[in-house]
């Protein structure tokens, strides 16, 4: 096995494998714990190419046949929990998790989760883009992400025609992410895969709604779009929908939730994303807070350590 590791804030960890047990190894050290398997050990190689920018690894594999199975055993040995998208670049794949399988070709992308068993195997040589990433950095509910675990979305169509070419840049410019501009675009990917999961994720359901489901899944979108206003309110909101103000209420009853605190919720995350981002850094907590909605500051400070269990500068300070 040849290491070439530079760790200076512009390099790229390059580790070369001719030895299947180093391999298997290697992968273990550079995601989660995993088992590998190949029925061609002599003949073995591999290639792996890795960036962690902050909380998120953007690695690029190029290896030989094998197989490799993330097992209850290996689970229950840690408290990890990372959501991993892969882009095949080259070469063929058969991802299979929750009792779903997924054939991946050049540009397709499928999402698996750390936390529960999966297996993925590769007939042939092959490179691919693996994008790790902790649970609660995407905006999703893991419920939700559970539902496309182990689903083949396709490179070439609807958003993962916009998607798959801009995961192939990252593969082939891994140099190029470095400092704070190379964590913002790997923040830039995690939301882009967010956009995604939330587009396949309306095709699975939006056949099966009903008027009800697609009026709430409207004022959600609607919500998003204006999160930034202070002026956003149940009333505002019911009467952008032509409801009223009760029947707004009971449709979030019925998720188990508030309009308010939904609001809350997605503005105090907006609020954290941008206090981690290195490239706002100077930017002072009340316009961050302003930005989302949030016009009293001691307000803002209040519920937002409510929420995260310090300030907003100590978290600032801490990330």
């Amino acid at each position: 096995m040849t290491t070439v590791a530079d760790t200076g804030s512009t390099s790229v960890h390059t580790t070369v494998a001719d030895d299947f047990h180093a391999w298997s190894r290697v992968i273990s050290e550079s995601f989660v714990p995993l088992k590998a398997y190949t029925d061609r050990p002599a003949t073995f190689h591999g290639q792996l190419r890795s960036r962690v920018l902050g909380q998120i690894s953007v690695v690029e594999v190029i290896a030989a046949r094998h197989t490799v199975a993330r097992t209850p055993e290996l689970i229950a040995k840690t408290d990890r929990k990372y959501f991993k998208l892969s882009i095949q670049l080259a070469g063929t794949g058969l991802l299979s998790q929750d009792n779903r399988e997924a054939t991946l070709g050049p540009g397709d992308l499928a999402i698996y989760d750390t936390n529960r068993p999966y297996t993925l195997s590769f007939d042939g040589d092959f490179r691919t883009l693996v994008l790790m990433f902790p649970h609660r950095l995407i905006d999703l509910p893991v419920e939700a992400v559970g539902w496309l675990t182990a689903v083949r979305m396709p490179g070439d169509v609807g958003l993962g025609g916009l998607i798959s070419p801009f995961m192939v840049r990252l593969a082939d410019n891994l140099e190029a992410l470095s400092g704070s501009n190379g964590l913002r675009l790997a923040h830039n990917a995690v939301d882009l895969v967010t956009t995604l999961f939330n587009g396949e994720l309306d095709l699975k359901i939006d056949a099966g709604r009903s008027p009800h489901e697609l009026m709430l899944a409207r004022i959600h979108d609607y919500i998003e779009a204006q999160l930034g206003d202070p002026d956003l309110t149940p009333t505002t909101i019911a009467s952008a929908h032509f409801i009223s103000t009760r029947h707004l209420h009971d449709l979030f009853q019925e998720i188990g939730t508030t309009v308010s605190a939904s609001i809350r919720q997605r503005r105090l995350e907006r609020c954290r994303r941008d206090l981690h981002d290195p490239v706002l850094a100077d930017r002072p907590v009340t316009a961050i807070a302003a930005r989302w909605g949030f016009t009293d500051a001691a307000h803002f400070s209040r519920v937002f350590r409510a929420a995260y269990g310090q300030s907003p500068s100590g978290y600032r300070n801490a990330a």
